[in-house]
């Protein structure tokens, strides 16, 4: 089925109307709340996959110029497909090669390795082993004659902006309604794509996978930059003036930090080690900025400051004014 007909939209809309149609379809076809029906849940898979093909702003446009299918594979080029009407290639071997192409027969001299053309179409190997149109001896050899596996289920896994940081394990919950702790790797982040192996539609010549895209939620307080995690810390003046020693969160449970005295608003420190994780597994650090909050209201304060001898001078000196 085409892919906006199962999202139920038309061609030309918009992210925002794909993003609401899915999320309405997937709240009542969620595996979860149909647990007896299985239809429901092979409508889930099917919405899913719709979903995760649309919200990638180049496959569809690929999809679109009608450059792939359904599933994101390449459609087949030459019209004819392969080994079907005059004009469309050969992959036989011997004389005459691939037939409508400039010249008329084979490939000589310094003429382009067709080998190269299709493995950017169809994946190369990888496209022969999920039922391409060639074995695994490419161009030249017998097409090759095993079934084809099942298809590729798509999901896509929100995931808390804690757990994400920390590599916390997510339960999964499949189509057929099965549930599996699916680990983190180091370095996630938004798009991030885990193949589970044998978690797809079944097939005669094997069981498809699972691709799961990760989506990491927003926090209400931590921010993510690269591998660090940005915090706004308020402090008190008293605590700014004298510093001290404040408890501060973070991703893997509060910890205390010192507060040097004479602290300004926008001072950064630096707690080691309680970032994200980077590909190579070390983490990076979490990033604190103090935000001084000032009393409203405080009369003993207010006479304080009035009377201060060191409240003069002009600290935007530095900014010409």
């Amino acid at each position: 089925m085409d892919l906006y007909a199962r999202l139920g939209v038309k061609r030309g809309a918009t992210e925002a109307e794909i993003k609401k149609a899915y999320r309405s379809l997937a709240k009542q076809l969620h595996p979860d709340r149909n647990k007896d029906n299985p239809k429901a849940a092979e409508r889930f898979a099917q919405i899913t996959s719709a979903y995760d093909l649309l919200s990638d702003k180049d496959k569809r446009a690929r999809y679109d110029r009608g450059e792939i299918d359904e599933e994101g594979n390449p459609k087949m080029p030459f019209g004819g497909g392969f080994g079907g009407a005059a004009g469309g290639a050969r992959p036989g071997g011997g004389p005459g090669g691939f037939e409508g192409f400039p010249g008329g027969g084979g490939f000589e001299g310094n003429a382009a390795d067709i080998s190269d053309l299709f493995e950017g179409l169809f994946g190369g190997a990888a496209g022969a082993r999920r039922g391409g149109p060639f074995g695994g001896g490419g161009f030249g050899g017998r097409r090759s004659s095993s079934p084809p596996r099942g298809a590729d289920v798509a999901y896509r896994l929100t995931v808390p902006f804690v757990d994400a940081a920390t590599l916390a394990p997510q339960r999964v919950t499949l189509a057929d309604g099965k549930t599996i702790d699916l680990k983190l790797p180091p370095g996630v982040e938004d798009g991030t794509r885990i193949r589970l192996a044998g978690k797809g539609e079944s097939g005669p010549g094997g069981t498809g996978d699972a691709m799961v895209t990760i989506a990491i939620e927003p926090h209400r307080f931590f921010t993510r930059d690269g591998q660090d995690i940005r915090l706004t810390l308020p402090v008190t003046l008293k605590e700014a003036v004298l510093g001290g020693k404040v408890k501060v969160p973070t991703p893997d449970g509060p910890v205390m930090l010192t507060v040097p005295k004479g602290s300004s608003s926008g001072k950064v420190l630096r707690i080691k080690g309680r970032g994200f994780s980077g590909k190579g597994g070390a983490r990076g650090d979490q990033l604190v900025t103090l935000s001084v909050d000032l009393p409203a209201g405080d009369a003993a304060l207010e006479n304080f400051v009035a009377g201060w001898s060191g409240g003069e001078g002009n600290p935007r000196g530095s900014l010409g004014v």
